[in-house]
């Protein structure tokens, strides 16, 4: 996956927004003020954190060792940090699961108003 795609990708979700809150070389992808990932798209290798079950979090660590990793900066029981450009080690439908996933898991946390308001557009 190359930056424009995780950019694109990370984009297509409804109401998901890019902000710079910590520098313009990061970048951050929010719903509805909600993080959901955070990646510096010109660094190599390619890494985005991504939010994630703590169970699942713990389990893909263990499966993709050294490709998926606890969260940079980050709390590390629920986020994990993702080699993206390594398509040997880890296919870009994972990837792309597990960015829908984040997503999912920041949407399942907003009050129920903002929920039903997403469901509309």
């Amino acid at each position: 996956m190359t930056p424009k795609e995780l950019r694109a990708f990370c984009l297509s979700f409804n109401a998901a927004v890019e902000d710079f809150p910590f520098s313009p070389e990061i970048s951050v992808f929010k719903v509805l003020g909600k993080m959901f990932a955070l990646s510096f798209l010109d660094a190599s290798p390619l890494t985005v954190n991504l939010k994630c079950a703590p169970e699942d979090a713990v389990r893909l660590r263990g499966e993709y060792e050294g490709v998926i990793v606890p969260g940079w900066h980050m709390n590390k029981r629920h986020w994990n940090t993702v080699t993206v450009d390594s398509p040997d080690e880890l296919p870009d439908r994972l990837v792309r699961e597990l960015i829908e996933d984040s997503y999912d898991l920041v949407v399942a946390g907003l009050p129920k108003a903002e929920r039903l308001r997403l469901d509309r557009r």
